[in-house]
């Protein structure tokens, strides 16, 4: 079978989701491919040969310009440099400046960072704190290999929820080891009661926050405590995890063959080493299995 067209991230969702005896959701996690902004169901499975080839073609995800080399997953220069979504407060949230008067673009900043945000605990590599739109879960969490998550707060916009992020990232780390989480599952944690020790300590902390940003006019920043809500655990579809990470690419090596031996976050497994699929947004690809 092949497929073949501009790559896009990888699409993850849940099926067969319950709660466990012990108040969590559990549930699998199923991947579809998206070419040319379709998705499609995998043109493969678990235990076979795989092989993805780029024509060398490299297409703006934004403005669908030909472009020399990718930006910002999938942008050309010009988009990388004028769009709001490649502005560097959508890494650093807490550096957001529309309140400045210099955001990029105002549909952007309404549609995006004055949306309703969630501050969560994740399990990938280690605990991390994150943030992400309210619609985006389950998807934030899946697309970074989580194998647990609890959301923790609820404010009104992307900027308020980086200030909190920053604090809590004191204590704990806001990155994930990718080769760490490409070796296996992490050890289940204790997210409740993470959760509680961190609203504890930061307590005085998160009233100033609130104080601050209360004095907003314009914007719900509300922030609000999610004390009832449960973990989420999660089952990517893996056979085997590589005790050693190599990582395949595409722009040294254009054709890349391997065994799939599972998926998680946005990496394929194979047997010859791994590749982000996500990396390679805007790539013109075939994709081709045995």
């Amino acid at each position: 079978m092949e497929l073949q067209g501009i790559c896009h991230k990888m699409h993850a969702g849940l099926k067969d989701i319950s709660v466990t005896d012990h108040q969590t959701h559990k549930a699998n996690v199923e991947y579809k491919f998206i070419l040319d902004r379709t998705e499609f169901d995998l043109p493969f499975s678990l235990g076979q040969e795989i092989e993805l080839e780029t024509s060398g073609n490299i297409y703006c995800i934004s403005c669908g310009t030909k472009t020399s080399k990718s930006f910002s997953q999938g942008h050309c220069f010009k988009c990388f440099k004028t769009k709001a979504s490649c502005d560097m407060c959508i890494m650093k949230p807490e550096t957001c400046h529309y309140h400045l008067g210099t955001c990029r673009e105002e549909s952007f900043a309404q549609e995006v960072c004055f949306q309703p945000h969630i501050v969560y605990l994740a399990n990938s590599s280690a605990l991390k704190v994150g943030i992400t739109r309210l619609g985006q879960m389950p998807t934030r969490w899946l697309d970074q290999g989580a194998t647990q998550a609890l959301p923790i707060m609820k404010v009104g916009s992307r900027r308020l929820s980086g200030q909190l992020e920053t604090m809590f990232g004191t204590q704990v780390a806001d990155k994930t080891d990718w080769r760490k989480l490409l070796k296996g599952e992490a050890e289940p944690l204790d997210l409740i009661q993470l959760r509680d020790e961190l609203l504890i300590e930061f307590e005085s902390q998160i009233e100033e926050i609130r104080d601050e940003f209360s004095m907003s006019l314009d914007f719900n920043e509300n922030v609000e405590i999610l004390e009832d809500e449960l973990p989420r655990e999660f089952i990517y579809p893996v056979n085997q995890y590589p005790e050693k990470v190599k990582s395949h690419n595409l722009d040294k090596t254009p054709v890349i063959r391997g065994k799939l031996q599972g998926i998680k976050g946005q990496y394929l497994i194979l047997d010859t080493g791994v590749i982000n699929i996500r990396k390679y947004t805007g790539y013109e690809l075939k994709v081709r299995s045995e």
